[in-house]
């Protein structure tokens, strides 16, 4: 259960000397840290199999004001982390093409280990099934969002990227219902506006599968699917690789519950040469 970071080691340290149902609340932390401590209070007495209240008294006993004071502590030990791993990434300038091609495959091997099957295989069966599929991100992920819409749409109709814009955005949620499917990716310096359209489709009864970072999206209560991105896909500039490569394996999720695949893509490529290119 051991960790470098200042909030696990304050938990492990005080650890021993706890009771038996805060040590329990400790063990989960820990043995999934820092994702267990993102979710709510409930989830977290849930999995340690105690109740909510012996979870407060742990971070009442530690000198936070409560779990979200606590939550604030992790959030802020995350975005010094990843300065220190700027600050670092500048020093080190000469050797920076080296060490970024280091933490990229190390970031990448964590992406695709975060991405299991059977994650995987329930986004695959929302994007087969859904009515409509609309992609959006934020700054740079919006990348990511584009990419798999383009391909999506290769693969099955009625896939579409959320526009910009409040009324073009307005004029969409018109439309949504519980037959539809949002696709969104949302990491640190999280949208606003991803945040409100998500948070209106919702209320329409569409469905939400969110890509975001370590140290979650405020969306991720409303997702019906989760891929968070460990720590570790995390580097000194945005993360896009891994981002992309995510998506590629959502795809190839896909394509076996696609059964109109091969002809559309078929028609599609007869379709294209038809209208030739520029």
């Amino acid at each position: 259960m051991a960790n470098d970071d200042e909030v696990a080691a304050r938990l492990g340290a005080v650890y021993p000397e706890l009771p038996r149902g805060e040590q329990a609340i400790v063990r989960v932390l820990l043995d999934d840290y820092p994702f267990a401590a993102l979710g709510s209070l409930r989830s977290l007495a849930d999995r340690a199999k105690v109740s909510p209240p012996t979870a407060s008294r742990l971070f009442a006993r530690l000198g936070w004001s409560g779990f979200a004071d606590f939550q604030a502590a992790v959030r802020a030990e995350g975005r010094e982390h990843d300065r220190s791993r700027l600050r670092e990434f500048v020093a080190t300038a000469p050797d920076g093409p080296r060490r970024a091609a280091e933490q990229l495959r190390a970031g990448l091997d964590a992406t695709i280990a975060a991405a299991g099957e059977p994650l995987l295989g329930r986004i695959a069966a929302l994007l087969s099934q859904a009515r409509g599929v609309w992609g959006m991100g934020g700054p740079l992920s919006e990348l990511a969002a584009d990419y798999l819409v383009r391909q999506l749409a290769s693969l099955r109709p009625g896939v579409r990227r959320v526009p910009d814009g409040a009324a073009e955005r307005a004029r969409v949620l018109l439309d949504l219902g519980p037959g539809d499917l949002v696709v969104a990716y949302d990491f640190r310096r999280y949208s606003d506006t991803t945040a409100r359209f998500v948070g209106a489709a919702r209320a329409r009864g569409t469905r939400l599968v969110l890509v975001t970072d370590a140290w979650e999206s405020p969306l991720a209560a409303q997702a019906e699917v989760l891929l968070r991105l460990p720590r570790d896909a995390a580097g000194p500039i945005a993360p896009l690789t891994h981002e992309i490569a995510v998506t590629e394996l959502i795809l190839v999720a896909a394509v076996p519950l696609l059964t109109e695949s091969p002809g559309r893509l078929e028609n599609l490529d007869a379709l294209t040469a038809e209208l030739g290119q520029d």
